[in-house]
């Protein structure tokens, strides 16, 4: 593989991330702001459906000429969980949510 190669795929890692940023990112917020909301169900549900449509578009666009491509932009999808995980770990909350105890 040749310099020239790599650096064609390059745009599809950068595309990667950022699908991946989107992804990752967006399940955080859902998964912060559904634990504390009346409708919990329907904030998680319309969340994936969202993360996952945009995450296929995506995918579809940037890898749908060359397996190559598909492979670069899933590296940089998976780079992307690695660094919005550690980003998450060290961001601390002011305020934790708890899920309530329903009283019977």
């Amino acid at each position: 593989m040749e310099l020239n190669d790599i650096l064609n795929l390059l745009p599809a890692v950068l595309a990667g991330i950022l699908l991946g940023a989107i992804f990752f990112g967006g399940l955080w917020l859902t998964v912060n702001k559904g634990l504390g909301s009346k409708k919990p169900t329907l904030i998680f549900f319309a969340s994936l459906i969202l993360r996952m449509a945009i995450i296929l578009v995506g995918f579809y666009f940037v890898g749908g000429d060359s397996w190559q491509k598909m492979l670069a932009c899933l590296v940089g999808f998976l780079i992307a969980r690695i660094v919005v995980t550690n980003v998450t770990k060290k961001i601390k909350q002011t305020d934790p949510v708890f899920i309530k105890k329903s009283k019977r």
